[in-house]
């Protein structure tokens, strides 16, 4: 490999040197297109951003939107572009009335020596390392035919190159617009789209390199630009030792043959208030005692509310967020897109080694989804972080409280290394609470159900509830005793 494709330069934008295997190839030029608004020049400040946080010369080349302008949004979402050199070729006012002059020659014959020549003097002066061409379409004004625009602008971009300039120019796309012969001049192709649905961004060329596929969800905020990678769980593996996370309660460890192993991915499934947080946290508590950190991902319920009941029952979910062993971080889905929610959960996994990561539940996930396939969002998420060795527990509330028995409404189930069941029982009038195991690839379980009691003093297990039948299939009854059992 090459010293110019080992060393990238940072694009400047989080998450988008991902999508492009760390970054730019230095001494080659990519195109920026899209819809107005879209974020081009956004991204094109970053650029340019990070090129001065690194010690490097830059040129910001301005033929559409005037300096000023440029200066004032960029300092809106926290850029002070002081150390960048402005080459300002926007049409100002006095253009309107000098537009009397081009009755005997075309614009492009009157205004394209003084505009060349501007460009190549600052370019030999500056000697800049990074270069963005804010909108390169504008030089289609500047030449006669499409011809001549084709060669005028392979040879600007050759001239920029064999100065030492990387070259990023945007071009608005459209079909009024048509920018196929910049897209084949250029080295790079970044397209940036706007829809109902969010804002994206995805890569359809790039020489000399491999890149991330597929569209990736993209942020503007008062922060600027960010780029959430759509995760592939391939691209992701890390060796760790096998482990076994306990619940603390003997009972429910014998049924799980000792407990969760790590790296796998259980669902907890049940009907709304039978516990099946409370089962969750179990695990997380003991492993905070061995020194491992876990994370629960709320979508539905208040941290302070999950703090408060938790306390009730004797698991100290205060005291392990003051050791810094549990994080409960509140996700509001309707304001997060899955690809940033899977970004938290990396960070999680990646920078604090987060053994356990409990989502609650995933009928609030996938409202994060606007109507998006859940089944591909959550399989891909669930094997990344098993794939890292992490612990994934999934909430799965059931709407039916009596009926036929189902472990998941949403197809799910297959992705689960083991189900944790739970149901509502009325015996003898009363309305209790059971769990069960029904299924664990990693190895054998207990097959009773077994009644749970979750009281101030914690969590328990009764003993096994032979009595009974319809277990699955509709409301448990207990069998009619025979005369050995009376």
């Amino acid at each position: 490999m090459s010293k110019e494709l080992s060393m990238r330069l940072s694009t400047g934008v989080t998450g988008l040197d991902e999508v492009l295997n760390g970054g730019f190839i230095p001494k080659r030029s990519y195109l920026v297109r899209g819809g107005p608004g879209s974020g081009k020049t956004t991204l094109g400040v970053h650029y340019l951003a990070a090129g001065v946080a690194n010690g490097e010369r830059v040129l910001f080349i301005c033929l559409g939107e005037p300096e000023p302008h440029i200066r004032q949004n960029a300092k809106s979402f926290g850029f002070d572009l002081k150390d960048v050199v402005f080459l300002d070729l926007s049409p100002g006012p006095e253009s309107f009335a000098e537009i009397e002059t081009y009755d005997i020659f075309s614009p492009a014959e009157v205004e394209k020596e003084p505009t060349t020549r501007k460009i190549v003097d600052q370019v030999e002066k500056i000697k800049p390392n990074r270069v963005f061409i804010d909108a390169i379409a504008q030089f289609r004004y500047l030449a006669t035919d499409v011809s001549q625009f084709h060669k005028q602008v392979l040879s600007f971009l050759r001239f920029l190159v064999s100065q030492g300039c990387t070259v990023l120019l945007t071009s608005e796309s459209g079909k009024e617009t048509p920018d196929d012969d910049l897209q084949f001049l250029s080295d790079g192709v970044i397209n940036l789209e706007y829809a109902l649905e969010g804002r994206y961004l995805s890569v359809t060329k790039y020489r000399g390199s491999g890149f991330r596929d597929g569209r990736h969800f993209v942020r503007l905020s008062d922060k600027g630009m960010a780029v959430f990678p759509r995760l592939i769980p391939a691209a992701y593996k890390q060796e760790f030792a096998p482990e076994t996370f306990s619940s603390g309660v003997p009972d429910l460890d014998e049924l799980l043959y000792g407990g969760l192993k790590r790296g796998t991915i259980t669902i907890i499934s049940g009907p709304s208030g039978v516990g099946k947080t409370t089962v969750g946290l179990l695990f997380m508590k003991e492993a905070a005692g061995r020194g491992q950190r876990s994370v629960l991902y709320s979508f539905e319920e208040d941290p302070h509310t999950l703090l408060r009941r938790s306390e009730a029952i004797n698991i100290p979910v205060q005291a392990l967020i003051d050791k810094g062993m549990l994080s409960v971080v509140k996700v509001e889905p309707l304001k997060q897109s899955p690809e940033e929610f899977a970004y938290m959960v990396r960070k999680a996994v990646e920078e604090q080694d987060a053994r356990i990561v409990m989502i609650d539940s995933v009928s609030g996930y996938e409202i994060c989804l606007g109507g998006d396939d859940l089944v591909s969002h959550l399989h891909a998420l669930c094997k990344y972080m098993a794939n890292m060795g992490v612990t994934v527990i999934l909430v799965n509330e059931v709407e039916a409280i009596t009926g036929d028995f189902r472990v998941t409404e949403v197809g799910i189930s297959y992705m689960a290394d083991n189900i944790v069941f739970m149901r509502y029982l009325e015996l003898n009038g009363e309305l209790r609470k059971a769990i069960g195991i029904l299924k664990k690839r990693m190895s054998n379980f207990g097959k009773s159900l077994r009644e749970l009691k979750i009281t101030r003093h914690g969590v328990e297990l009764g003993r096994p509830l032979t009595g009974l039948k319809g277990i699955l299939s509709s409301m448990p009854e207990l069998l009619e005793p025979t005369d050995d059992e009376e």
